[in-house]
């Protein structure tokens, strides 16, 4: 007996069955996603020797200008689904407004938000990066959408994924029933199914932190690190490893597949954290509740947080769900 090849597309599309009101426009949508990340993840494959080929000035052998990947991953996003008709606006973590959408190609009733290419400080080390996204329906009743459809709680989500670019180029989704992993194959170029039905692991083996902030930290934080550790006299347990890469993706997606936690907290230096609510948290928190997990500010669920701004930032645990209520256990005892 065979095992089943099943795309991204074909994925999707037997999702769309379970919505017998479905239209096929969200599922076209997702398939544009997938498509942009296609050509981010060559982009990104090609970065070293984009490098080294071109020539002063960042212009490469045909006399072009050579874009900054995350402006590239940014511009893809945007022209993949600027002219289809699907959305009503875009916002993007590299745009500081929202971006809206041409009437000319008509307006849908969606709106994407994304994180176009997450930790992307780190491509000239050759770490793994990624791009986050996250799918509402619009509030507006009609034409070009605006501020306030973006600025949307967790609550309200239809969807959320994210792509990591590493080793293997990986895309994580759900939509409310579940979260699936695909692996593109690069010699068919097909996202294949790899990872089905996701759920964290009840027994944990990571947290991700970075140690290096423990002196801004507030004390409740650096208590809870520490029973992370097992340093806890009067509760022991066994400790976890850590395991920190300071991309948010790379980390969360490790942590989603082996079990575990990872911590942005908020500190002397960024009182209101620095991962930002829209772009990143709010589409990760929704992704871990699939998964059986649990995602919070440290005092409340990310889920739950009413967004101000397009870039407000927040604390972020997330991942495994006693971990993070423990988080927050010491956070409410300690720094009342």
């Amino acid at each position: 007996m065979y095992d089943q090849i099943i795309t991204i597309e074909r994925h999707i599309i037997e999702q769309q069955r379970s919505y017998p009101e479905a239209t096929g426009v969200f599922s076209a949508l997702m398939y544009d996603i997938a498509l942009a990340a296609k050509i981010i993840a060559r982009e990104i494959l090609r970065a070293g020797l984009a490098d080294i080929l071109g020539v002063a000035g960042k212009v490469n052998i045909q006399g072009e200008p050579q874009m900054k990947l995350d402006v590239f991953a940014h511009e893809t996003m945007v022209r993949m689904n600027s002219f289809t008709g699907r959305l009503a606006v875009m916002a993007s973590e590299e745009e500081e407004e929202i971006i809206p959408v041409s009437d000319e190609y008509g307006t849908g009733k969606y709106v994407l938000v994304f994180d176009p290419l997450d930790g992307s400080s780190n491509i000239d080390v050759a770490v793994s990066v990624g791009t986050i996204f996250a799918i509402y329906r619009r509030l507006s009743p009609k034409g070009p959408g605006v501020l306030e459809d973006c600025l949307q709680s967790g609550r309200y989500l239809v969807a959320a994924g994210y792509v990591l670019y590493g080793s293997s180029t990986v895309m994580v989704y759900t939509a409310g029933r579940g979260v699936h992993g695909f692996t593109l194959e690069p010699s068919l170029g097909e996202f294949l199914l790899s990872h089905p039905n996701i759920r964290i692991p009840t027994r944990p083996k990571y947290y991700s932190i970075n140690q290096g902030y423990q002196e801004y930290w507030s004390e409740g934080t650096r208590q809870f690190t520490g029973w992370l550790q097992g340093l806890d006299r009067d509760d022991p347990r066994e400790p976890l490893s850590v395991r920190y890469i300071g991309s948010l993706v790379a980390d969360f997606h490790r942590n989603l597949l082996a079990g575990g936690i990872f911590c942005y907290p908020a500190d002397s230096r960024k009182p209101r954290g620095k991962l930002r609510l829209v772009y990143e948290a709010n589409p990760l928190a929704f992704i871990t509740e699939q998964a059986g997990g649990y995602a919070s500010t440290g005092r409340c669920n990310i889920l739950d947080v009413q967004p101000e701004s397009l870039h407000q930032r927040t604390p972020l645990f997330i991942g495994n769900r006693e971990l993070v209520e423990r988080a927050e256990e010491f956070i409410h005892s300690c720094d009342e």
